[in-house]
C-alpha cells in the first residue's frame, strides 16, 4: 500500500494563497524551465529545469489519488471534472454536490459526507499500491493531527508574502508537531523541493 503524503506549493513564511486567494509568484517554477511536460490530463504543460522535471515526474507517477476538501473543490470548479494529475479524487464534504454530480457523470470523483478517515481510506483503496495526496490546509491539518500522513511535502518557494488566507496547516488542536529530516531536497531555479517523514 501505498504512502498517504500532504503536498503544497509554500510561501516561504507559510502560505499557499494570498489575501484575495490568488497564488502571486507561488507558481513561477513551474514555467520557467526548458523541459516541457504536459499535464497527465493534458490541460496544460509545465515548464521545468532538468531537477524540477525530474521531481515533477516522480512525484506525477507516484500518485493514485487525491484527498481534497470543498472549498478547494469550488475554488478549482471541480477542475471540470477532470483533475490535473488525471487521478481519482476524494473530495471531503458535509453536503453531496448533487447538481455536478448530476452534470459530471463520468467525473471519477467521490464525496464522503462521514469524516476526513473515511475519505482518505477510501481514496487509499482507489490508489492500490500508489500514494494519496492530501491537498487543502485544514484536511491536511485533520489528517496531520489524526495520524493518518506519512509525509509532507512541500516544494518550498522563495518568496515572502508578508500575509495571506491560507497557511498550510493553520492552527494546531494539539502542540508542535515535529516531523524527521528530509529524504527528499531538490533545489530547482526558484524552488526547492522538500519531503518529510512523519514522526510517529
Amino acid at each position: 500500500m501505498g504512502k498517504v503524503v500532504a503536498q503544497a506549493i509554500m510561501s516561504l513564511d507559510g502560505y499557499v494563497a494570498k489575501q484575495d486567494n490568488t497564488i502571486g509568484r507561488l507558481f513561477d517554477w513551474l514555467q520557467n524551465g526548458e523541459i516541457e511536460i504536459p499535464t497527465p490530463a493534458g490541460d496544460f504543460a509545465v515548464h521545468l529545469t532538468p531537477p524540477s522535471a525530474e521531481h515533477w515526474r516522480r512525484w506525477v507517477s507516484s500518485i493514485g489519488a487525491l484527498v481534497c476538501g470543498r472549498a478547494l473543490f469550488e475554488m478549482a470548479q471541480g477542475w471540470q471534472g477532470r483533475h490535473t494529475l488525471d487521478v481519482p479524487v476524494v473530495v471531503v464534504t458535509h453536503h453531496v454536490p448533487s447538481d455536478w454530480v448530476e452534470a459530471h457523470p463520468e467525473a471519477p470523483f467521490t464525496f464522503v459526507t462521514d469524516g476526513v478517515a473515511a475519505a482518505v481510506g477510501h481514496a487509499r483503496t482507489l490508489a492500490g499500491d500508489r500514494d494519496v495526496a492530501v491537498t487543502g490546509g485544514t484536511i491536511a491539518r485533520q489528517c496531520l493531527e489524526l495520524g493518518l500522513l506519512d509525509e509532507v511535502a512541500v516544494d518550498l518557494v522563495p518568496v515572502v508574502m508578508g500575509e495571506g488566507n491560507r497557511p498550510f496547516f493553520g492552527p494546531l488542536s494539539a502542540q508542535d508537531v515535529l516531523l524527521a529530516n528530509p529524504t527528499v531536497c531538490v533545489q530547482g531555479d526558484r524552488v526547492t523541493h522538500l519531503v518529510f517523514p512523519v514522526v510517529r
